[in-house]
């Protein structure tokens, strides 16, 4: 019989799915004095299929297709009889059913597309709606149980099926129908390519993209020798082929298809599930994706011990995150300003649905990041509290945080923003200094100095500059 000892090496070689519900329970209260006045909510979408198909073949043996899509393939839509509708005239009902064709003509019911959103995923976003709800709703009394106006919730998704869908999900379990009035139903908002901001926007900023390229390059350049040692495991199960960062298939491509493979319940060659092996490949994967975002753009090899950094990109890292996430991250100050100024604002909750790049460039811009390749269903709150000056808020008998006050019109000193992420708080960097946060609690960071550091972020004239920087193509040099 294997002692304790081997039992606790053996299970810490094991790889884990990384996904981790929000908490309810275990929420930290915040401290006496203040009142919650609006929460930012910024969440990956759900559990899906590889975005290209993977290890297929033997001796990984992984599903090409994935039969994981039987819900949400019904469709119903209102058709207008006539071009220019009125609500009274979608009176005909068109229902339809969607289903996947392979090459070969064959259709399979509950086939899923690449990248789509599974069962699993619909109902782990449903799940994290209905944990907001018994957070904001009934734990804290901060929302009303029933939605009677939609100027209290905001709803926002970038324009792919995955995220869109995932946020009906979340929303339903915020609010489900029983809880919503008619007329307070809320539209789920999306953004055209040009003007969307909640991922980095390579789109309508060239420069950004170029930033990337070179970012990925520097990766490559750093973790491929590291990745060499990996071969003899793990290229048979990429057709002989090494794995690397800009390899066929590429690294993150390998570790898509294993994420979800292995979130789905899906059996992954052993040493896939070997901890030891797929932290390497996520380490280089990360530093591909998101090393443009960190402050300090340093790869650790290895193989040869060597410390490899590059002083030109370093001098571009706050380009990446101003030009990545400067202009989502000011929409989010100007909307919490409002609330703070205006004491007839009702909007308590933003909820928007985005990828794991917009979660892990947020967390990077506040040097926050832990490096690790963001979950299915990884989520970030910003929330905003206020500190009333008089204690007027002690008469409420709840027995956590009263309802939002109505003291308009005060100091941004005596408001503070919590940011949270996979339910941990987290201290910011930029709100260490005495003064800056609220005393005794690092993660509460005042509101100026929060304001301040995000200003120093947001691109001056906008898509526009960033255009212009995009002429410069020389940049890699």
């Amino acid at each position: 019989m294997p002692s304790q000892d081997t039992l606790r090496n053996a299970s810490h070689h094991v790889y884990r799915y990384p996904q981790v519900p929000l908490e309810v329970d275990r929420y930290p209260v915040a401290p006496e004095g203040l009142q919650l006045e609006q929460v930012h909510v910024y969440v990956r979408h759900g559990e899906r299929t590889p975005v290209g198909v993977r290890m297929n073949g033997p001796p990984a043996h992984i599903p090409e297709f994935w039969n994981m899509c039987k819900t949400a393939r019904r469709f119903i839509a209102a058709v207008p009889t006539s071009l220019s509708p009125t609500e009274s005239d979608l009176d005909d009902i068109l229902q339809h059913r969607t289903l996947v064709e392979r090459p070969d003509g064959t259709v399979t019911s509950g086939e899923c597309l690449l990248g789509e959103l599974t069962d699993l995923g619909r109902q782990s976003t449903f799940n994290y709606g209905d944990s907001l709800r018994r957070l904001y709703v009934k734990k804290l009394g901060f929302l009303p149980d029933e939605l009677q106006s939609k100027d209290t919730v905001y709803f926002r998704s970038t324009n792919m099926p995955r995220t869109m869908e995932s946020l009906q999900q979340i929303v339903h379990g915020l609010y489900p129908s029983g809880k919503c009035h008619a007329a307070a139903v809320p539209p789920l908002l999306v953004r055209n390519g040009k003007g969307e901001n909640l991922i980095g926007n390579t789109y309508s900023c060239k420069r950004l993209e170029i930033l990337q390229v070179g970012f990925a390059r520097a990766a490559a350049d750093a973790y491929n020798k590291t990745l060499e040692r990996l071969d003899s495991k793990v290229s048979k199960y990429i057709d002989g082929n090494p794995i690397r960062i800009d390899g066929k298939p590429r690294a993150s491509g390998v570790m898509d298809t294993i994420r979800a493979s292995v979130a789905h319940g899906i059996k992954v060659p052993p040493e896939f599930e070997d901890k030891s092996i797929i932290d390497v490949i996520e380490r280089a994967v990360v530093s591909e994706w998101f090393a443009g975002k960190w402050l300090y753009y340093s790869f650790y090899c290895a193989l040869t011990g060597s410390l490899i950094t590059y002083p030109s990109l370093l001098d571009k890292t706050e380009d990446v995150r101003r030009l990545g996430m400067g202009r989502l991250l000011g929409d989010m100050v100007q909307k919490m300003q409002h609330k703070v100024e205006d004491s007839q604002d009702p909007l308590k909750i933003l909820v928007h649905s985005t990828h794991d790049t917009a979660i892990a460039a947020m967390c990077s811009t506040f040097d926050v990041y832990d490096e690790k390749w963001p979950a299915f269903t990884a989520s970030i709150t910003f929330e905003l509290f206020q500190k009333p000056i008089s204690s007027r808020t002690e008469s409420s008998n709840k027995p956590t945080q009263s309802i939002l006050s109505r003291l308009g019109g005060k100091p941004s000193a005596e408001h503070y923003v919590r940011m949270r992420y996979q339910n941990r708080n987290m201290a910011l960097p930029i709100c260490s200094e005495d003064g800056k946060h609220l005393e005794g609690h690092p993660e509460f960071c005042t509101l100026a100095a929060f304001r301040e550091r995000v200003n120093d972020l947001v691109p001056t004239t906008g898509v526009r500059s960033a255009r212009l920087l995009g002429e410069n193509r020389k940049l890699l040099s």
